[in-house]
């Protein structure tokens, strides 16, 4: 239904920071809760973090709140990942997923997902 394409990811050292983006393709960008999720080599698939329609409620992985915040800019069709004080744990490919359903935080109620980014952080 929505087209998906994350960009940003690079090889950073241990305390650095990075921006992950997520350009959506279609005219209903709006009507998506977005979420980010990651999933780092012989592990499975993590929920990172999501963000409403409107932009005005966050949700966060223990593992991330504090370090990263999720945003949108739902003009542009795209959705943002900040991370700061990364950890080489944080090492994963990173994929941007949207959805029209209401578990914002389970992989499986996800409709559609881009192809990710590689985050490798460095100690």
């Amino acid at each position: 239904q929505v087209q998906l394409v994350e960009s940003g990811g690079e090889l950073v050292q241990a305390g650095g920071s990075l921006r992950l983006s997520c350009k959506a393709s279609g005219r209903t960008f709006g009507s998506y809760v977005m979420g980010w999720f990651r999933q780092a080599p012989g592990k499975e698939r993590e929920f990172v973090a999501a963000i409403l329609r409107s932009g005005a409620s966050t949700f966060y992985a223990d593992s991330v709140k504090g370090r990263f915040t999720i945003s949108r800019d739902n003009a542009k069709n795209t959705v943002y990942l900040q991370m700061n004080s990364l950890k080489p744990e944080d090492t994963a490919v990173y994929y941007c997923a949207a959805t029209q359903g209401y578990f914002y935080t389970r992989g499986d109620s996800y409709d559609d997902w881009g192809q990710g980014t590689q985050v490798t952080v460095s100690a």
